[in-house]
């Protein structure tokens, strides 16, 4: 770069001999190929992203070589022939025929093709991808964020999608501004020429006194010849920013989509019958329609053959040529075995045929992917390794839905618009847009099914988008977490006690069976799991149990001893370390009712709420929840250590985004203040 700037002044101010024209105008014309080669297979535009830079840097030295061949045409001009190098003098004499007026209508038709078709639409359509572009902005990165907090993306790749988001924005911003470069020079290319015919002209004629026709062929024809060989690389430059600002990114580079989306047996046999039907009509050139005709059909069928393979028989599909039933005439499929009884999978995601490109990575299907992420980062949340997810298809579902399964029983199901995305509407959107209508399935948000092209356009208005396999994941990730304590077995309990051991085995030494059996130590991790408390502090959690188990063996107790222990882990799940905890709190009447039911009854099993009682509290809670999702606040109720854990067990079935905490779960240090206090109707209190 510091090696092309020093050139270009150098052609600004000093004069270039013939042969060192020759030179930089053959250099110019390579480097304008080199672009547009470069643009035409660059895969992505990104991959590209010195291309404005270079743009510049083209059209100075375009324009320094106007200046420098300018000076030698003026100067020595009057010699005529290749007085000004003989590239000018080729293209005067091949080009144009040596024809000053043929040169100057071949001039004015690059101008106009270059300037007003070619240069206008490049920069209009900079202009535009500039805006969405930076319109699009925040809803690109709520879209890295969804899928960070869903679990596809970890905090590196998030990054990177971050500055990849940044870049574009910043390489977009830069072509609208560079699109003026290439406008401009064309400007100039015009402006310049107009320069060199009068001054031509007065020179020839003032100062070496020559005739007007003289004067005329000599001056005019090199300053066409100049304005020609300038005026190609321009119109390359000017066509390879076209394609660069035209292009949609994929993975594939222009001629691969193009080639690809051309090759439609079904247009080419159209276009070919029409030429063909053309080239019979008499008074036609009928060799050539034909001709052409003949080829395109010819190219149609080549396309037919090669590329719409016949699709394969089914491996689900019955043996045609076997159409008895399984088991019949078969001597070896009447013996059974332990094998054909059916086990369960842990977790399993069943898909309806439709949706099994998702899976096929060679396809661009990108579930598998998306799963990866979110068991790794489920695993490293909650503590413990998440069993493999097995993904199958189901026949009996619908072609485009899908069920997740944990241990047997179906969970959660969803259906998928194939080959669309989901625009999920967070409630703040500047303008509704249309589509089919659809829930996130993972939070019941409202959303709409939109296609991949609108993508932008609903990002830009505030929507999110995510994609199919990205709605799943999210969904999943949900499921999960929802039911954790069920893959809480005994196996992976015993996983868990003995990663510990590794690293402190006095401390599981003596402990397993003799304090406690592991299927207490199992059901006390499956009711910290059911209370979404992580796993992730295990160390604290067995010796807890340790230092308790004189006292109790009943789980249940277990689990309320263990949770202060784990009180800034909890907490911290909630908010920031530096955030103030906010609460609601039990009205004192209401929790010395409540405490009072709890303290009669031998079990929980045993405590039931007068009806209309019930119904206010419940109405009271939801109430008081929405007023702090619309403050943007977790809800957190905070009880006596009595209450809360059957009020945990009871609120758990009527809301899941309530956390219920005791005051000894809550660490001394934490700040926190109470935003609201749940009360009951006082006439339903005085009936009960």
């Amino acid at each position: 770069m510091p090696i092309a700037v020093i050139l270009i002044l150098t052609m600004l101010i000093l004069p270039l001999p013939p042969l060192m024209l020759d030179f930089f105008f053959t250099l110019n014309i390579l480097l304008a190929l080199l672009i547009i080669m470069v643009a035409l297979n660059t895969a992505e535009t990104l991959n590209f992203s010195s291309f404005p830079t270079i743009i510049l840097f083209a059209t100075m030295l375009r324009l320094g070589l106007n200046v420098a061949s300018t000076r030698v045409v003026l100067l020595e001009g009057h010699q005529g022939g290749d007085a000004a190098g003989k590239v000018i003098a080729a293209f005067v004499e091949f080009v144009i025929g040596g024809n000053y007026v043929v040169g100057f209508i071949v001039f004015a038709i690059l101008m106009i093709i270059n300037f007003i078709v070619i240069t206008k639409g490049a920069g209009r359509v900079s202009e535009v991808i500039a805006r969405f572009t930076l319109d699009a902005l925040p809803g690109k990165q709520m879209a890295i964020d969804a899928d960070l907090n869903a679990g596809v993306i970890d905090q590196e790749t998030a990054k990177l999608r971050r500055a990849q988001v940044a870049q574009e924005s910043d390489f977009f911003g830069s072509m609208d501004g560079a699109s003026k470069f290439v406008r401009g020079d064309a400007v100039a290319g015009l402006l310049i020429l107009i320069i060199n015919l009068v001054g031509g002209l007065l020179i020839g004629l003032l100062q070496y006194e020559m005739t007007l026709s003289d004067a005329a062929r000599a001056y005019i024809l090199l300053t066409i010849g100049d304005g020609l060989v300038a005026q190609l690389p321009a119109l390359i430059l000017s066509l390879a920013t076209a394609i660069i600002v035209t292009r949609v990114t994929t993975s594939e580079s222009t001629p691969d989509q193009a080639s690809k989306q051309l090759a439609n047996p079904l247009a080419f046999f159209i276009a070919g019958g029409i030429l063909t039907v053309m080239g019979l009509v008499p008074g036609m050139p009928n060799m050539i329609f034909l001709f052409l005709g003949g080829t395109a059909l010819a190219l149609g069928f080549y396309i037919h053959q090669r590329f719409e393979a016949p699709v394969p028989d089914s491996p689900l599909t019955p043996d045609a040529a076997n159409p008895q039933a399984p088991g019949e005439g078969d001597p070896d499929l009447l013996e059974l075995g332990w094998d054909d009884a059916g086990q369960v999978d842990v977790i399993s995601l069943e898909l309806g045929y439709g949706l099994i490109p998702m899976v096929d990575a060679d396809a661009g299907g990108r579930l598998l992917n998306r799963l990866k992420g979110i068991r790794k980062k489920l695993s490293a949340e909650m503590g413990f390794l998440l069993p493999s997810i097995r993904i199958r298809d189901n026949l009996d579902s619908a072609p485009d839905a899908y069920q997740i399964v944990i241990n047997g029983s179906v969970r959660g199901v969803g259906v998928i618009a194939g080959g669309k995305e989901m625009a999920i509407n967070p409630g703040n959107v500047l303008t509704e847009i249309p589509g089919e209508p659809g829930k996130d399935p993972a939070f019941g948000l409202d959303a709409v099914w939109i296609e991949p092209s609108e993508r932008e356009y609903a990002q830009a208005v505030g929507y999110t988008v995510v994609d199919a396999s990205t709605v799943i994941a999210t969904h999943l990730n949900s499921v999960i977490k929802n039911n954790a304590d069920e893959l809480m077995t005994y196996d992976v309990t015993q996983q868990l006690i003995d990663k510990i051991a590794e690293t402190s085995p006095k401390l599981i030494e003596d402990f397993i069976p003799e304090k406690l059996t592991l299927g207490t130590v199992a059901r006390v991790l499956q009711n910290l799991l059911r209370e979404r408390v992580p796993l992730r502090d295990m160390r604290t959690i067995l010796e807890t149990l340790a230092e308790e188990s004189g006292r109790t063996q009943d789980a249940g107790q277990l689990c309320a001893l263990v949770r202060p222990k784990l009180a800034r882990l909890i907490v911290q799940d909630i908010i920031d370390p530096d955030e103030t905890l906010a609460v609601m709190t039990l009205d004192p009447t209401l929790e010395q009712l409540l405490t009072d039911l709890v303290s009669r009854a031998n079990s929980y099993d045993e405590i039931a709420l007068e009806p209309a009682l019930a119904e206010s509290f419940f109405a009271s809670i939801r109430t008081t929840i929405e007023e702090l999702e619309q403050k943007e606040l977790p809800a957190v109720l905070v009880v006596s250590p009595m209450l809360r854990p059957w009020l945990a067990r009871l609120l758990r079935r009527s809301t899941k985004d309530l956390t219920v905490l005791c005051y000894t779960e809550i660490p001394d240090d934490q700040p926190i203040s109470v935003v609201s206090s749940i009360e009951v109707n006082q006439r339903e209190d005085e009936q009960t």
